[in-house]
């Protein structure tokens, strides 16, 4: 192959490599994000399961709080029945007493619903306890792994531009002039040859052409997209003997 063929096709691999790393290591945020929304959509739902427990608890201590004060209010109207002197006082009494024995009645049953609902809810906490410690378990690994291939595509990159441009600057300054017009062009510089066709814009290529690339003893550029063209040989066939 042409020794600046060779070089170019290269640092097109190198820089391709490169560019697949990078758009790799570029995801890594995105993917953290996810971990922590899935996180914590499942906190919120253990905080929700939370706050109606407490709203039920602080909604039976009202209510027992109310039956107190209610309990008061009968009391003291059961010692003003000892102070009427009418029957009509008397009644009148009689009618708050039973009115607060029916508020009181009122709010012991919400207490005993409240309860029943605390114990339901009791269990809604420990079980979104145990989902969320499950989930959050999930996620601090999914955040170590992605640290770790973070870490891993980092030390890639650097290794591979490093590699980039020690290639880059072997290259003749034309040829890299070349590369860099049509990189920044097309995206890409090269474009392999195959079966006659380029592989990136698929132009068939006149035979003529076809034959000389092959050789891979010159720079070609495609008719169509401009790309440098080079052919990659298939690998030899290998013949097992019987």
């Amino acid at each position: 192959m042409n020794a600046d063929l060779e070089k170019l096709v290269r640092l097109h691999l190198t820089e391709t490599d490169l560019k697949r790393v990078e758009a790799e290591l570029a995801e890594i945020p995105r993917l953290r994000q996810e971990v922590e929304e899935g996180l914590a959509r499942d906190r919120s739902r253990l905080d929700a399961a939370k706050a109606a427990l407490d709203a039920s608890q602080k909604a039976r201590k009202q209510n027992e709080s109310a039956v107190q004060d209610l309990e008061a209010k009968r009391s003291k109207y059961k010692g003003q029945l000892m102070e009427v002197k009418t029957n009509k006082e008397y009644t009148a009494v009689l009618h708050e007493i039973e009115g607060v024995e029916r508020d009181i009645k009122a709010r012991e049953d919400a207490i005993l619903d409240e309860m029943e609902r605390a114990e339901a809810l009791t269990q809604d906490v420990r079980r979104e306890e145990v989902d969320f410690r499950t989930v959050e378990a999930e996620a601090k690994k999914a955040k170590t792994d992605l640290d770790a291939r973070a870490a891993k595509l980092g030390a890639e990159a650097r290794r591979l531009g490093m590699e980039r441009d020690a290639v880059a600057s072997s290259v003749p300054e034309d040829a890299l002039a070349l590369y860099g017009r049509v990189g920044k062009l097309r995206g890409t510089a090269l474009a392999e040859a195959r079966d006659g066709t380029c592989q990136t814009c698929h132009l068939k290529m006149r035979m003529q052409v076809w034959v000389e690339i092959r050789k891979n003893e010159q720079l070609f550029q495609c008719e169509s997209c401009s790309r440098i063209l080079y052919y990659e040989p298939p690998p030899p066939t290998v013949v097992v003997e019987p």
